[in-house]
């Protein structure tokens, strides 16, 4: 399975304001780029922001994210596809071989426009050959959004599968809520009038950097917000052998309130991912 890695890359951008006013995910973003890079996300790069709008394909401006305005859609599903691997590694940055320099970046709202800490992204996508690795890891990772919502990923533009247009996969799952698997999708590509499954509303933004691109998609979450402070838990602690902090490995074992689960996805344990609350991380055994 080949690609076409030297395709012309034509400059993508977005354009301004639709005039539609400016929401509450507006102004989140705007005190969020205002903080210094290291609160984010330690990145020394500048992080590209999902606009409003993108041109495709020469014809007319398409929504690049659902806007969140305090009660919009949520990003839309799409299928899982036949090459998704269970307990990937835990990493920002899967470049496993040679291709366009790619760093997708953005935010996990939920419906009231506020920004979601822990949220697990589980990416993966073809190399720059077009082809799935089925027997390791390579360009599979995943992550957690850090406590602005924020995520980022550097990897490489995946290349062409035959029958598909160029597309990244990813679930996303806040903890406690069910998983949300999509995929998301390249401006400007030829093959976007005709795959099957692509779909506008999950078009990244995406520019040319130097060598290589810089693209953003923030997700909504169907998950409620209220707008008001977050009530304090008075849910009686658990019992088990589970505890925040430590790192399990894949196969662990644990007990939570009674209930055995085995790990999934090797990684260190936080409030919010109890094993009951991540089927992503924890099978009940």
């Amino acid at each position: 399975m080949t690609g076409s890695p030297n395709e012309p890359r034509p400059e993508i951008g977005s354009t301004e304001d639709d005039g539609s006013g400016i929401s509450r995910k507006k102004l989140l973003k705007a005190a969020m780029v205002a903080l210094p890079a290291p609160l984010l996300l330690g990145a020394t790069a500048p992080m590209a922001l999902a606009g409003d709008s993108t041109s495709t394909d020469g014809t007319a401006n398409l929504t690049s994210t659902p806007q969140c305005d305090d009660g919009d859609d949520p990003t839309p599903p799409q299928m899982e596809g036949p090459y998704f691997k269970p307990n990937s590694p835990q990493r920002s940055s899967m470049v496993d071989g040679p291709g366009t320099a790619l760093t997708l970046s953005g935010y996990v709202f939920g419906l009231g426009c506020q920004p979601i800490s822990g949220v697990l992204l589980d990416f993966w996508q073809a190399d720059n050959a077009g082809a799935y690795d089925n027997i390791g890891y390579r360009f599979r990772g995943h992550q957690f959004t850090n406590a602005s919502g924020a995520y980022q990923l550097t990897a490489i533009v995946p290349g062409l599968y035959p029958g598909r247009t160029r597309h990244i996969h990813v679930k996303v799952q806040a903890p406690g809520r069910p998983i949300l698997t999509t995929q998301l999708y390249f401006p400007g590509e030829p093959r976007n009038n005709t795959d099957p499954l692509f779909n506008p509303a999950l078009l990244m933004t995406v520019r040319n950097v130097g060598t290589g691109r810089e693209a953003s998609f923030d997700f909504v979450l169907n998950i409620p917000q209220d707008p008001g402070p977050t009530p304090t838990a008075t849910t009686p602690p658990p019992s088990g052998t589970w505890a925040a902090g430590t790192a399990y490995q894949v196969g662990d074992q644990v007990d939570y309130n009674g209930v055995s689960y085995r790990c999934r996805i090797a990684h260190t344990a936080t409030p919010g991912w109890e094993p009951p609350n991540a089927p992503a991380l924890w099978q009940t055994v």
